[in-house]
């Protein structure tokens, strides 16, 4: 299956939805979190609350629950070894113990209590990065899946 067709399913029957992005822009490719939320931010997307948690996501939590969203996304620079700008859908169990950004908690105590407290549907939107060096660019890989995801992300929010 496609990415676009991964997320048109995960967001089957959304009622609202909070996207996520995390990351550090301040490291190159690790901002391609907040880089989406930028393109998302143009849209008037019905039902979704954009967040740009950077490196904290935790810290949100509140603002996450007083929404009630049925779905919540994480987007953020992940390595799970694929090239760079390539994206997949991972759940919790699938991150396993480590953080795979510059974030102070492991994604998966986030995504654990947010699925546990509020009983949405969570995933994390994975993009692999090529460069994350303090005081660097974002690439144009990252650049041009940034672009590219958020086109498939308006596509499908919009009709559902």
């Amino acid at each position: 299956m496609s990415l676009e067709a991964y997320l048109a399913k995960f967001f089957e029957e959304r009622g609202k939805a909070v996207i996520i992005g995390v990351g550090n822009p301040l490291r190159g490719d690790d901002g391609v979190g907040m880089k989406i939320l930028e393109y998302l931010e143009d849209m008037d997307l019905p039902d979704v609350m954009l967040l740009n948690t950077e490196t904290v996501p935790e810290a949100f939590t509140g603002k996450v629950s007083e929404y009630e969203p049925t779905h919540v996304l994480l987007v953020d620079a992940a390595n799970f070894r694929g090239e760079p700008g390539d994206a997949k859908l991972i759940n919790s169990a699938q991150i396993g113990g480590t953080a795979v950004s510059t974030h102070s908690l492991p994604l998966t105590i986030f995504i654990t209590y947010i699925e546990k407290t509020l009983n949405v549907k969570v995933k994390l939107l994975g993009i692999q990065p090529k460069r994350i060096e303090f005081y660097t660019e974002m690439t144009p890989e990252l650049e041009e899946a940034s672009k590219k995801i958020s086109e498939i992300l308006i596509k499908i929010l919009e009709k559902n």
